[in-house]
């Protein structure tokens, strides 16, 4: 499996067979490169111009952007409901998160979080191999309340998004203070995470460059 994150909260995932799911693709105003490929699945956690944004996808792509149980191109799917802030979306909305096994490795997609998630959705979560998580605050959850999330959902690796980088101008802090707090954060200088085989240890940070 490969995990490319494209900037901000869109990553692309594509399994052995080629199956492609993309997440939150955003427009042109946000300052990544837009994605103008395939995609077999996409997923929206909200419906926000850095989130939702499908004019550029070539082909036909099933877009999910509600609760729910979804099986598509053969992938299991589920969406959870959340919110975009800490006021029960009186403030920013709803937000999904979105939870998808590919390659039998379970991947959730946190999308923009805005509040620190209790027991009882990390129950309906369950286990997770691999957590792409917002850090930079103000939107949503902050590197110190991400940090509080990785301990209470315990996945194996952990892919931090939605953070200040060179690329944007928004009012967000980049993954600093999150690299402090869980204290341990690689840099794999590639915007692609490669999986294969069985994954060993918790919280482990992967950090990505976005895709030029």
């Amino acid at each position: 499996m490969e995990i490319t994150w494209l900037g901000h909260s869109s990553f692309l995932v594509k399994d052995s067979k080629g199956r492609t799911l993309l997440t939150d693709p955003f427009d042109q105003s946000v300052g990544y490169k837009v994605f103008n490929g395939h995609a077999d699945v996409v997923t929206i956690s909200h419906h926000h111009f850095d989130h939702d944004y499908l004019e550029k996808l070539t082909g036909n792509p099933a877009v999910l952007d509600k609760v729910g149980f979804f099986h598509v191109c053969d992938i299991d799917i589920k969406g959870i409901p959340s919110y975009h802030d800490k006021v029960q979306g009186a403030k920013r909305g709803e937000n999904v998160i979105y939870v998808f096994k590919m390659d039998d490795y379970r991947i959730c997609h946190l999308g923009d979080l805005g509040h620190v998630l209790s027991v009882q959705d990390a129950d309906e979560i369950g286990e997770i191999d691999v957590l792409l998580i917002p850090v930079g605050g103000n939107y949503t959850i902050d590197g110190k309340e991400a940090t509080a999330v990785c301990k209470l959902l315990n996945p194996k690796i952990v892919i931090p998004m939605h953070f200040k980088t060179s690329a944007i101008s928004f009012p967000i802090d980049g993954a600093e203070t999150f690299l402090i707090h869980m204290k341990n954060g690689e840099n794999i200088h590639s915007s692609t995470l490669k999986l294969e085989g069985k994954l060993e240890g918790t919280n482990v940070v992967k950090i990505l460059d976005f895709k030029a």
